[in-house]
């Protein structure tokens, strides 16, 4: 059996993303899971470019019994942040221009989730916000 994922795109305009991840864990986990794939999100509507990248502007997040790592793709990923177990919280880098997606060598321009300690019933819901970069 597998956790009971859902994604959620709230917005994917050509300029905000908005997107809803929740989890209810049966134990597997999830270990760099692409949750935010760039060459899904729609094309900026002036050039037809596609989405390159994302820059985050902010986490709302609920984790219960696990916590959860965000990477950002590439040969090596990078760490974005951890969201601690048992812990509700809203990060807003909206003050300035938000966390670009400058992982190195090989950048795809993607998000990873991957759960940690998860067990049957732990859960999680995140609300990512960001910014659409193209080219």
């Amino acid at each position: 059996m597998a956790d009971a994922v859902t994604t959620q795109t709230i917005e994917d305009g050509p300029r905000n993303l908005v997107m809803k991840f929740t989890n209810v864990s049966d134990s597997t986990g999830e270990s760099e899971v692409v949750k935010v794939d760039v060459s899904d999100l729609s094309t900026q509507p002036r050039t037809g470019a596609a989405c390159t990248s994302v820059t985050v502007t902010g986490i709302q997040f609920s984790t219960y019994n696990m916590s959860v790592s965000i990477f950002l793709d590439a040969t090596a990923n990078v760490l974005l942040t951890t969201l601690p177990e048992n812990y509700s919280d809203t990060l807003d880098f909206s003050d300035f221009t938000g966390i670009p997606n400058n992982a190195g060598t090989g950048v795809s321009g993607d998000i990873l989730f991957t759960t940690n300690g998860a067990a049957a019933g732990d859960t999680y819901m995140i609300i990512l916000k960001g910014v659409k970069n193209y080219g």
